[in-house]
């Protein structure tokens, strides 16, 4: 359950951070939730890289399909990956995840290391 909540919570937080803040402060908001919520370090990484995962590429899908996935397709011309526009959505999420789940386990991390 508190797997699904770090989810949950790091996806809506990102989103509600991506308002108000640079792409960034999704590491913030991941190294928080991982704080808060005590889970060992690989789940603490997996919730944190599955939530913003999620988040952005459901926004990178979402923003793919309002503009009839025109600049995906160019900017996938560009990168090696045959102007395929799911591979840059897939990318894209990949990279977000990254950042979240390393900023998780730190959370996690800093959290092993205050009780000790």
């Amino acid at each position: 359950m508190k797997f699904l909540t770090a989810i949950v919570l790091t996806a809506l937080l990102s989103f509600i951070s991506g308002l108000f803040l640079p792409w960034w402060g999704v590491a913030i908001v991941a190294l928080a939730i991982a704080a808060m919520i005590h889970q060992k370090p690989g789940k603490a990484f997996l919730s944190g890289f599955l939530g913003v995962f999620l988040l952005w590429a459901g926004l990178a899908w979402w923003i793919d399909m309002k503009n009839n996935s025109v600049l995906s397709h160019k900017v996938a011309a560009l990168l090696p990956l045959g102007g395929n526009s799911f591979a840059i959505i897939a990318v894209t999420g990949f990279i977000g995840g990254l950042v979240g789940g390393l900023a998780a386990l730190s959370g996690s991390f800093l959290r092993a290391s205050k009780t000790n």
